[in-house]
Formats: structure tokens, sequence, C-alpha cells
């Protein structure tokens, strides 16, 4: 069986395809089998006071987009600028592989699995960001 398999803590929330679900009592497993189907965690979601960074800023629009409450093609036209930009920055091979795999999957139409990749600079624009104080 392959799709998306979400594991759910009690009373977690998920957002998918634009309808917000939330768990029971217990932990539970769901398998989403619709290809591309649009999924957003609301623990990991971001709130718009929260984009204050550049990865934050693609984050959100990524999120916009998985949620239904942005334009699909300017979404991704704005997520794949602001892409452009953080190569600017991430010039190391780790941040490189994030953005060009996260770009190679919006561009497949995998949102998801694009917003996923973007999640993965989080840790490394925290470092630099440090770094530079």
């Amino acid at each position: 069986m392959s799709g998306l398999v979400l594991k759910l803590r009690p009373s977690e929330r998920i957002m998918i395809n634009g309808a917000v679900i939330e768990n029971g009592d217990r932990r539970t497993r769901l398998n989403v089998l619709t290809p591309k189907a649009n999924v957003l965690r609301l623990r990991d979601a971001i709130h718009p006071d929260e984009a204050n960074t550049p990865v934050k800023r693609v984050c959100y629009i990524a999120q916009l987009l998985l949620a239904g409450e942005a334009e699909p093609d300017t979404a991704r036209s704005q997520i794949l600028q602001g892409i452009e930009q953080l190569a600017q920055v991430f010039t190391g091979a780790e941040g490189r592989a994030y953005l060009t795999e996260a770009k190679a999957r919006l561009q497949q139409g995998n949102d998801y699995q694009a917003l996923k990749l973007l999640r993965g600079l989080l840790p490394v624009e925290e470092a630099l960001m440090e770094a530079a104080q």
C-alpha cells in the first residue's frame, strides 16, 4: 500500500484538502491514498506572525497553498521565486540539496513534499542567524 501515512496523537488536528480533522482520544494511524492530497499538520503550521524569516515566509506561502487559501499558480510562482532567493544564501551542500529537491517537488505538483523539504531548512537558517549575531 502506498500513499502518505499519518501518525496522529490524541486530539491532534490536521487539514486535508481544506477540511480540518481532529483525532479522537487515542493515537491513530491514517493512510492517505489519494495522490497529491493537500495535507497539513496544524501543529506544524506557521502562524502569520511567526513568518518573520526568509525560510519561514516561503514555508508560510507553501502552507497557504496546501490549505487551499492561495491561488495555486500565484503561490507556486512565489515559492519558486523564494527558492531562487534562498539559493543566494544557502550555498552549502545541505541547503542546496533541500532547495533543489523542494523546487523539483513543487514543479511536479507535490506541494506537501516541497513544504516538508523547505521546513528542513529551518534549523539551517536558525544556525546561520545565530552565527551572524
